[in-house]
């Protein structure tokens, strides 16, 4: 029913016009849209919804703040393929501010921030890509003037929902490991509330493409879990999708970069991969549209947890790395057993003429002296049943079992 009233749009003027804009064919548009209300798990005949409010509803103001980051998060995004980005911000968002891709500089890119947020009061999404240093009053980052605290929350406050996008803006990622000089935090630390994060180093494109057609269709950002992750994108393990994970089951490691077990695509387990406790959608989305196996551990390197704090930068208190890439993962859902055979087992030599008759001499003791346990059950049997005779007083005659022994 849900694929009948969306092959019902590919008629309408509306469908049309938005797939010219974004530059599809209006099926491939349409795919787009059932494919990102897939993702973000939306129960079936919502594809038609999520195509409707692309194609008609008016394009969100975003306002995306750069601060202590390595421009890692917007690179990333330059890479999405579906939309590609020239169409996702003038056909799908209205970026209204962003300082690396603004072509203007100075007084006029702050007042283009500043006129988008008071035109779209209350309705704007606020974007922030990098932690926020907050020692010394936030003296260290500063942006026209305004310390990267005095701008966030300026941003914040008349937003209709913030995003923190990367694991700079969502826990202080690299910048706050320790000493951590500039005191850098995440961007619900500065606000004193939650926010919604994607974290990642960088993060997926499409998980903040999903995010925010999400809003654009219902006016609401997706379910967050606990850390105000979406749970479309990071409600699964790693491990869980991971094409390595049959070696894993079948207790076959690489133990060295570069060995024969490398070499094969075995499970990275034992270097270090930190994918049995990290949770994202990689395995399944892969990154920057050129196929299979984009991704780190489809590349041959071990995922480092950097969805998770605590995992791959900073501790949740901001002290120092999380796990070093080479320690093992703690598994949250199954451990390889430990008699799982090794990749390479021994092989035997075969049996010299002596072992086999020293076997075959046991085999045979054994096999006598189980006759022997087999008679003398029979022979306990027999004399049960006559002393049971005796007992009763009967005068049918039994055969003493130990007589004829």
């Amino acid at each position: 029913m849900a694929n009948t009233r969306l092959l019902q749009l590919e008629d309408e003027t509306t469908i049309a016009d938005a797939s010219k804009r974004v530059g599809m064919p209006r099926r491939e548009f349409l795919q787009f849209c059932a494919t990102v209300a897939a993702g973000l798990g939306l129960p079936p005949g919502a594809e038609a919804a999520v195509a409707e409010a692309v194609a008609s509803k008016k394009r969100p103001s975003v306002i995306w703040l750069h601060f202590q980051e390595c421009t890692g998060c917007t690179e990333s995004l330059l890479r999405a393929e579906h939309p590609t980005l020239e169409r996702l911000i003038l056909d799908v968002i209205s970026l209204d501010y962003h300082e690396t891709l603004f072509a203007a500089a100075g007084h006029q890119v702050e007042q283009a921030r500043k006129t988008a947020m008071t035109e779209n009061r209350g309705a704007y999404l606020l974007v922030v890509e990098g932690a926020i240093p907050t020692r010394d009053g936030g003296i260290y980052c500063k942006v026209g003037g305004q310390t990267a605290i005095e701008l966030t929350k300026e941003c914040a406050a008349d937003a209709a929902a913030v995003i923190a996008i990367g694991s700079c803006a969502s826990w202080g990622g690299m910048p706050s490991t320790a000493p951590n000089p500039t005191g850098s935090s995440g961007v619900a630390d500065v606000l004193g509330k939650p926010v919604a994060t994607i974290p990642g180093c960088p993060p997926n494109p499409y998980n903040f493409l999903a995010t925010v057609v999400h809003f654009l269709t219902f006016g609401a950002l997706p379910p967050l879990d606990d850390l105000g992750r979406p749970k479309f994108a990071y409600s699964r393990l790693i491990h869980e999708n991971c094409e390595r994970r049959a070696h894993f089951d079948a207790g076959r490691f690489a133990m060295q970069f570069g060995d024969e077990g490398h070499r094969k695509g075995y499970c990275l387990y034992k270097l270090g991969c930190k994918g049995p406790e990290t949770y994202a959608n990689c395995p399944t989305v892969l990154f920057g549209d050129a196929g299979a196996g984009t991704w780190p551990v489809g590349c041959g390197h071990p995922c480092i947890g950097c969805t998770e704090q605590g995992v791959g930068f900073g501790k949740p208190q901001g002290v120092g790395f999380g796990k070093p890439i080479h320690m093992l993962a703690k598994v949250k859902n199954v451990e390889p057993p430990q008699q799982y055979p090794r990749i390479v087992e021994e092989q035997g030599v075969g049996a010299t003429l002596g072992s086999a008759s020293l076997l075959a001499a046991v085999a045979g003791a054994a096999a006598g002296a189980g006759a022997m346990v087999a008679r003398n059950l029979g022979l306990s049997h027999q004399a049960e049943e006559a002393r049971r005779a005796r007992g009763a007083g009967g005068k049918t005659e039994v055969r003493d079992a130990y007589r004829d022994t």
